[in-house]
């Protein structure tokens, strides 16, 4: 018991300037998968947070809104669109890891129904380093197929260089 009430203080003390609550040990039998989601919900912001300081962007979103009220997929990739990182819930709507997607384009996720207009019209965006927003079919690593909103930008660093791409998704009907 004695060690449970150490990793209550240690983990109180780790969370304490962040928005997670600390959940009392005998609320882990019913809260536990939510508070290791919170966990990795964290880990993805802190590293995000982090990239974006490393490569100074001049981008002002704090992720908070997408990421953590609207749980959507955060996708960043590098200027020549190669995925940089990806927030660990991008496994629960396509069933990749990072791990596995890391160094590859978003490509990895398009198929033979993937719409070409809606790809080219995104590949414009991009070439123009402007703002898009589009529904594509996209593809699962089981192989089936699912409707993805996408809304991607590109960054900035406060030079005014592009450094990386950002995209918000989901799973739409």
């Amino acid at each position: 018991m004695k060690e449970f009430k150490n990793f209550d203080k240690a983990a109180s003390s780790f969370y304490k300037n962040t928005q997670v609550k600390v959940l009392p040990i005998l609320s882990w039998d019913i809260s536990g998968y939510y508070f290791d989601k919170t966990c990795k919900d964290f880990d993805d912001l802190r590293i995000l947070k982090t990239l974006a300081q490393n490569n100074r962007w001049s981008y002002k979103n704090t992720f908070d809104e997408e990421f953590l009220e609207k749980e959507q997929v955060i996708v960043v990739t590098d200027p020549d669109l190669k995925i940089v990182y990806a927030t660990n819930n991008i496994y629960k709507m396509n069933g990749y890891t990072l791990d596995e997607i890391k160094d590859k384009t978003p490509k990895i996720f398009q198929g033979q129904k993937t719409n070409r207009k809606t790809n080219a019209a995104i590949s414009k965006a991009v070439k123009n380093r402007e703002p898009f927003e589009a529904i594509v079919v996209n593809y699962r690593k089981d192989g089936s197929t699912y409707n993805c909103w996408i809304k991607g930008e590109p960054i900035f660093n406060k030079k005014g260089k592009i450094v990386n791409f950002i995209a918000y998704e989901r799973e739409v009907a």
